[in-house]
């Protein structure tokens, strides 16, 4: 008698398929949270209906992520989370793609961009080998308030 189980076909098959489980359902949740308020303020998925603008979308999640970073957890007017809105805009450009409704206003390509990240990425290299002692970031993070804090 072994102490292991035998495990079926559909077990093996499974197990080779992608996991949504992996995707936080924290991150679904405020994400449906931000899509809520698109849903209030303009109907829900209007966005497929008439399309999105790249360029409107990425505007609007930099906007975002930069409050956020700035300390500022949440709209002050809405409560909704500045990250959540970024995952809301996130996730309506992906829609957009699959859904053929992208009008595909970004900017034209550098065609070498791995080439520009390499060549800073060395530079900065110089740089923290010119100064190899230097403070740290931060000791505490002073954005952070106890409201901001998830129990």
């Amino acid at each position: 008698m072994t102490d292991t189980k035998d495990t079926n076909p559909k077990d093996l098959a499974g197990a080779t398929r992608l996991d949504p489980g992996l995707f936080p359902d924290t991150a679904v949740w405020y994400g449906a949270w931000a899509m809520t308020e698109g849903d209030c303020k303009y109907g829900s998925y209007n966005y497929r209906e008439k399309g999105v603008q790249a360029h409107v979308y990425h505007a609007a999640l930099r906007r975002h992520l930069a409050k956020w970073w700035n300390g500022e957890w949440a709209d002050p007017d809405t409560a909704v989370p500045h990250l959540a809105s970024v995952l809301a805009c996130a996730g309506i450009l992906i829609d957009a793609v699959c859904c053929h409704k992208l009008n595909d206003d970004r900017p034209v390509r550098v065609p070498s961009m791995d080439d520009v990240q390499r060549a800073i990425q060395t530079g900065t290299a110089q740089l923290h080998a010119t100064y190899p002692i230097r403070a740290p970031r931060s000791l505490e993070n002073p954005h952070q308030t106890k409201k901001d804090k998830l129990s």
